[in-house]
């Protein structure tokens, strides 16, 4: 049975760590960094305070009322009703606030219609110049819209910045009756899509947001979905940070204001229902470093996007990313058995990132774990251990170690002197 090498790093500086937002931070979906299956690092985090239960569906917001707001469990105060904000590099919870409370996704649900354009764009299975056409049903839609005439042929290229920056309404049903039959169909195929990527908390009732009994998600699952939008699809995320749109000769802005006003904000979605307020879903870039927030059940436009810029300032002024590894780094080295070297270094595929609370130090612990000694012969690149970094609040991650080296097996004679000097006086490590 092979024992557990511990090595700590003695090369880091002091690294200064959110202990606080983490101590109470929930976990994160693997998903925040989708790495191939065997590189993806796993994130624990201690147990979140339990959140409160979200307004039952077709009951009236309470955000058209005057009340102080809610404490957020992690993070400043917010008016928002809902609020989360990740460093999808790192999965550090920065901000949260009923994150896990079910609320109306309003028009940000679109956001996971374009996801699936976007997949069959990717796929290949539909392109740019695909025409889908205009249904009576699609026509009649009412709330935000792109004005399509009935009857016509739309191209995907005009529907998705219908959706994106126009928030068409009729053109989420043009794009569900024209992938799925209709739109009962294309919810479906939401809903699937949705677990799995991990929302386990969304059920979606149509394409646009549309309120719908029994139509949820959360302020977490949202951002996810925005992650992966931005991770998956970088080759057309780029309709998200159109800042208006003409169509048929009506020029319509896109109720982003963030886009304009805000540095670094390059898209996502915002929505509006009554049961669920001013919402939006909002991702920043600042000299490599993303965040990504949700927020929802405020009072009005001009709140929502004041809320969100407030935020989003502040997340990037009080929190920064510090490396602790590159991609490459040895992280210890492991005994071989039997093999034509003594040792194999363990290292990190990827680079590890620590999100620290400007003006604060602690230092991390890092443990490479592996089952040893490893017998040879070893292939260079092949998985052979986990490090793990341990905070002191016990938020842990968890990366692979791969071989740094390929490492021969020993001649026979070699493989002889080894089993005699193991057998007679024990392995020397």
């Amino acid at each position: 049975m092979g024992r557990p090498a511990l090595w700590r790093t003695d090369r880091l500086r002091s690294l200064a760590l959110l202990w606080a937002v983490l101590a109470a931070a929930s976990p994160v979906a693997a998903a925040w960094a989708q790495q191939p299956a065997d590189q993806q690092p796993r994130h624990q985090t201690p147990q979140k305070p339990k959140p409160s239960r979200g307004p039952a569906a077709g009951t009236k917001s309470s955000s058209s009322k005057v009340e102080a707001p809610a404490p957020s469990q992690v993070g400043i105060a917010t008016v928002a009703r809902e609020a989360f904000m990740v460093d999808p590099q790192t999965s550090t919870v920065l901000l949260y606030k009923a994150a896990d409370s079910p609320m109306a996704p309003s028009s940000m649900a679109k956001m996971m219609t374009v996801y699936i354009l976007f997949e069959e764009l990717a796929a290949g299975r539909v392109k740019l110049d695909t025409r889908y056409h205009v249904s009576e049903r699609a026509r009649n839609m009412g709330g935000s819209r792109m004005f399509l005439e009935l009857g016509s042929d739309v191209t995907l290229d005009d529907l998705l910045r219908g959706i994106i920056t126009l928030s068409g309404n009729d053109a989420c049903v043009v794009v569900a009756e024209g992938l799925a039959g209709n739109e009962e169909g294309f919810a479906e195929r939401m809903n699937k899509r949705g677990k799995e990527l991990g929302m386990t908390k969304t059920v979606f009732k149509n394409a646009s947001g549309w309120p719908a009994e029994g139509q949820y998600s959360t302020a977490r699952d949202l951002a996810l979905l925005a992650w992966r939008t931005i991770h998956d699809f970088p080759q057309y995320y780029h309709y998200y940070a159109e800042l208006d749109w003409t169509y048929h000769n009506i020029r319509q802005d896109n109720r982003n204001r963030l886009l304009k006003s805000t540095q670094g904000v390059d898209g996502l979605k915002t929505g509006h229902t009554e049961e669920g307020g001013y919402g939006q879903a909002t991702s920043a870039i600042r000299d490599g470093r993303r965040l990504i927030l949700v927020l929802n059940g405020m009072t009005t436009m001009a709140e929502r996007a004041q809320e969100s810029a407030r935020l989003m300032e502040w997340g990037f002024r009080e929190s920064t990313n510090t490396s602790i590894f590159r991609a490459g780094d040895v992280v210890a080295e492991a005994p071989v058995w039997l093999g034509a070297q003594d040792k194999v270094p363990l290292v990190i595929p990827m680079p590890v990132l620590i999100t620290t609370q400007v003006g604060q130090t602690a230092q991390p612990r890092v443990v490479a774990r592996f089952d040893g000694p490893i017998p040879a012969p070893i292939a260079k690149g092949s998985k052979l251990g986990t490090a793990v970094v341990t905070s002191p609040d016990g938020h842990v991650t968890e990366y692979p170690l791969q071989a740094g080296a390929d490492v021969e097996r020993e001649g026979v004679f070699g493989r002889v002197a080894i089993l005699i000097r193991h057998y007679l006086f024990g392995w020397l490590s």
